[in-house]
């Protein structure tokens, strides 16, 4: 049958309409409404006209490309498992496609408003008030941008229910490797600094009553508690008093130090405050490191964009409610505690309070911890369970209720947070686990992995139109500031560490410590 008879046959383009849903998006009685794939910088995917008494409903064709959607594409949209038309999280006993978009927005800030807002203000006393504020909102504009990259990518293949599935879809198996690696690397990283913050806040509240290891441990376990429920709507629901719990934690330690001197300051004491600082280039650039930490959500996102009911349409709106929220929060308070505590601001900053202020700030900032610990750990043990899952051959079963579900899940949880404790354990210093982390994998995590998957999206169409060409100016810069973060972020990170490590004064001398790591 020829091609343009084929378009004409009523019975071929139903067959072609069922072949084809999942990867155009179609409404269709055997696969129901999957995402429809987007164009890689704006609306729907463009199409050109089909040959004239076509069927309009039928996939479009396009003499630019392939006579149908390219094979490559098509097979990836159909799902890393081999066929699979829809999100694996759509069927089976539990639905847990169920986050919509205020939902989202509330995700989205557990999942990046936390411990990065603590290192804030020291980094504007580093580099002062105008540089540091222009690279809260430049890095926070940047990474807005890269998670918007990770919605364009998803919409073409919506079968993605992590960020290690769009790497096989971009690189094959050797990046999915890779990736997958990385990806409980950087994830271990953070929630590892969560755990280093939870054991300086128990040792400040307590002054020291045990060994700072052992606070480490009981962390580690409220963190694998709170990991054991499967969805992310659970991440959801503690999100909100978590978000409450910083505010309210940031608003006591600039009230206290409004009415008080900054704890360790002579009395009186004369204030300095940096418009424009004069740093070193290790001590500025691990400031830039601590800033990109503030805005390290992105790993997360397309986990969550697996369990949204419309991720095409809700996950946008819930990223301007993140960012929206974030950066004015992220300058007011790092201008307002540096404005008041000046050169006696210390990182993390709740110790910039007075003594009593400050343990109270730590107290209240616990949930928002605890959350922090809990979305990123949340993530992590997603990706090894459902590897787990497929590597069983069990995929129909991630959504049961099961003892083969629960078991791997609950495997993966105590893995994932022993890895953590051993981390924690081995660098227990705030700054330093920020910018290792930082340094290691939150800058292509969180920037120059988005690049990648921009050149995958546009290949063939780069230098289209002027816009398409800034662009690719903008996403090759993009890896390249990742790249020297990479480098001279991780020399920068492992020399600030090994000088808290030879410093006489400080208590913490080496990894697996008992010494007090609180501020004061």
């Amino acid at each position: 049958m020829a091609d343009h008879d084929r378009y004409n046959d009523s019975s071929y383009a139903e067959g072609r309409r069922n072949d084809l849903a999942a990867a155009d998006g179609i409404r269709s009685p055997n696969y129901g409404i999957v995402d429809a794939p987007r164009d890689a910088d704006a609306g729907m995917m463009g199409h050109e006209k089909a040959p004239a008494g076509s069927d309009p409903s039928l996939p479009s064709y396009n003499n630019s490309r392939d006579s149908w959607q390219a094979t490559e594409e098509r097979k990836a949209t159909l799902g890393v498992d081999g066929g699979q038309a829809q999100n694996i999280f759509s069927s089976g006993e539990k639905n847990y496609r169920t986050v919509g978009r205020w939902m989202a927005g509330i995700i989205l800030i557990t999942n990046q408003v936390g411990i990065g807002i603590l290192s804030l203000p020291g980094t504007l006393q580093t580099l002062g008030i105008v540089p540091g504020v222009i690279a809260i909102v430049g890095i926070g504009l940047l990474s807005t941008y890269t998670a918007y990259e990770l919605l364009q990518l998803y919409r073409r293949y919506p079968h993605c229910v992590n960020i290690v599935d769009m790497c096989k879809v971009v690189g094959g198996k050797p990046l999915e490797i890779v990736g997958g690696i990385a990806m409980i690397i950087n994830i271990c990283f953070t929630c590892t600094s969560a755990t280093v913050t939870v054991s300086i806040a128990l040792n400040t509240m307590s002054e020291h009553a045990i060994c700072t290891a052992g606070f480490m441990g009981v962390t580690v376990v409220a963190f694998w508690l709170l990991c054991l429920p499967r969805t992310f709507a659970f991440v959801g629901q503690v999100g909100i008093p978590a978000t409450i719990s910083v505010l309210a934690a940031v608003l006591i330690v600039m009230i206290s130090l409004g009415v008080a001197d900054p704890q360790g300051a002579p009395i009186p004491f004369e204030k300095e405050v940096k418009v424009v600082g004069n740093p070193t280039f290790r001590e500025g650039l691990t400031s830039c490191l601590q800033v990109a930490y503030a805005y390290a959500g992105n790993v997360g996102f397309p986990s969550l964009l697996a369990e949204m009911k419309d991720p095409s349409s809700d996950f946008l709106p819930g990223l301007v409610i993140l960012q929206s929220f974030s950066i004015p929060l992220y300058i007011i308070v790092a201008v307002t505690i540096y404005c008041l505590a000046g050169q006696y601001t210390t990182s993390p900053s709740l110790g910039s309070a007075p003594p009593v202020p400050a343990k109270i700030a730590y107290g209240v900032m616990l949930p928002c911890l605890l959350a922090t610990g809990v979305v990123f750990g949340h993530t992590a043990i997603k990706f090894m369970y459902v590897t787990a899952m497929r590597w069983q051959k069990a995929t129909d079963q991630l959504t049961s209720r099961n003892l083969r579900s629960w078991g791997s899940w609950v495997g993966c949880a105590t893995i994932f947070w022993l890895l953590a404790f051993i981390l924690g354990n081995s660098i227990p210093v705030f700054d330093s686990i920020l910018s290792i982390s930082s340094a290691t994998l939150i800058a292509w995590w969180t920037f120059g992995i988005s690049a990648i998957f921009w050149f995958h999206l546009n290949r063939g169409q780069m230098f289209a139109n002027w816009r398409k060409i800034a662009l690719f100016v903008l996403n090759v810069l993009i890896i390249v500031m990742s790249l020297f973060m990479n480098s001279a972020g991780m020399w920068a990170a492992i020399m600030g560490l090994l000088d808290v490590f030879n410093n006489e004064e400080n208590e913490i001398r080496g990894p697996f410590t008992c010494a007090n790591n609180a501020l004061f």
